[in-house]
């Protein structure tokens, strides 16, 4: 898990770096950028998306920190794509010429969701790590847990 997060962060912190700069990637064009940013919110959607259906329904059966209600990994999934909708809306703005890329506006756009991100990936790494997971289920279970 802790891999892909890794990928999260590395997009995040192009984006973030540049918006914070106020200067593109040496040699990325706006169209690029404008791309790097929606793969970077398309694949965090499906991310998310595929352990909330998939992953944290079995994970919830044991674990409150997966849970619907109260969850705080849900929670926190619903923090962060209010931002991702805000900031799929400013790169479709842009994209359409309601607006012009204006790095400083991205940055704000980020600033408003970044610390609750950073978070999240740090949180859910630890909470299913071995350390954490044996408290709730038994080594075997764990090798099958993914195919309940």
């Amino acid at each position: 898990m802790d891999m892909v997060h890794d990928k999260f962060r590395q997009s995040w912190n192009t984006i973030y770096d540049a918006a914070s700069a106020n200067r593109r990637p040496q040699g990325m064009s706006i169209k690029q950028f404008l791309n790097t940013i929606t793969r970077f919110t398309d694949h965090l959607t499906y991310h998310h998306t595929f352990e909330e259906q998939h992953i944290f329904p079995i994970l919830a059966k044991r674990m409150d920190a997966f849970k619907a209600k109260g969850g705080r990994h849900l929670e926190q999934h619903e923090r962060i794509h209010e931002g991702i909708e805000k900031m799929e809306g400013y790169v479709e703005g842009v994209r359409r010429g309601e607006r012009e890329l204006n790095l400083r506006e991205l940055k704000g756009v980020m600033d408003s969701f970044g610390e609750g991100l950073w978070v999240h990936l740090d949180e859910e790494v630890e909470t299913l790590g071995a350390e954490n997971m044996r408290l709730y289920w038994s080594l075997e279970e764990m090798g099958t847990l993914l195919m309940m």
